[in-house]
């Protein structure tokens, strides 16, 4: 099903006999699961992690529902052969899409991003505007999550399938990422929003970007932040806590290797040594 050089073999033998200090699996369609994981460095510093971006295949926002699920489930697959206690699934379009049908066919927890931003969000405000990818501002998913714990707010979304072209190309300081920001934008200063929820990973490396066009009244939501509390309480619920030192953090991708890198070097202030893994038998475009 894939192939890879340095996962090959069984790295995690003594994870069995200490299920507490196997890693924890991120995975996301590029960087943008990059601020969960310095989420994770900031809220869980004893665990290891493993992180998957499926570069090769992204954008994901503009990718059918099968598609999605089809992809969700080779990464998954991928992520027990390295023996993790848990998977964030740092990606709101497969949360959206597959989050449900594939926690019924792993025996692992799985936790999804838009549940724990959507709670935080009905904490922040009233008037909450949510910015997605297509696919999942089409599912709806945010929408019905925050209108489900408090029917009384109003919620308005966005579609903006050009952010994670623009950020994965590193062209966030572009004065055309600003007016593309701007016209994504618009709708929701028209409705006099409260809060804004990042709607993908992605978006809070925008933030410099969308807080200079936003009122200083208006709450930004991270669901990356919420979602490593989310984990913190699961792992504590399942006495997987590690208490020991961590093991380096191992990177993967799917696409270009030192593209990657050089997004890590930016977003987390150190190169990382990163490894590509090839999916057979999936279509690529």
């Amino acid at each position: 099903m894939y192939s890879s050089s340095i996962f090959e073999g069984n790295f995690y033998d003594f994870f069995e006999q200490e299920p507490q200090r196997a890693p924890i699996g991120i995975f996301d369609s590029g960087v943008g699961g990059l601020t969960v994981l310095r989420q994770l460095y900031r809220q869980l510093p004893n665990e290891s992690i493993v992180y998957f971006g499926d570069t090769a295949r992204l954008p994901y926002g503009i990718r059918s529902q099968t598609e999605i699920l089809q992809f969700t489930r080779e990464i998954l697959t991928w992520l027990q052969q390295q023996q993790v206690k848990m998977v964030i699934m740092a990606c709101n379009t497969s949360s959206a899409l597959a989050l449900e049908t594939v926690r019924q066919e792993f025996n692992i927890p799985i936790l999804g991003v838009i549940l724990p931003g959507a709670k935080a969000a009905v904490q922040q405000g009233k008037r909450i505007g949510v910015i997605a990818t297509p696919a999942t501002a089409k599912s709806n998913a945010y929408r019905q999550a925050i209108l489900e714990i408090d029917p009384e707010v109003q919620v308005w979304q966005v579609s903006c399938p050009e952010f994670v072209p623009l950020i994965e190309q590193n062209r966030i300081y572009d004065p055309y990422t600003t007016e593309v920001a701007r016209a994504y934008l618009e709708p929701l200063l028209q409705q006099e929003i409260d809060t804004l929820v990042h709607g993908c990973t992605h978006y809070p490396l925008l933030t410099p970007v969308l807080r200079s066009l936003l009122p200083a009244s208006v709450k930004l939501v991270d669901p990356a932040v919420h979602v490593v509390t989310a984990c913190t309480q699961e792992l504590d619920l399942l006495s997987l806590r590690n208490t020991h030192p961590p093991l380096p953090t191992r990177f993967a991708v799917s696409g270009c290797s030192q593209q990657f890198a050089q997004s890590g070097l930016q977003w987390l202030g150190y190169t990382p040594l990163v490894e590509e893994v090839c999916f057979t038998g999936t279509t690529v475009s």
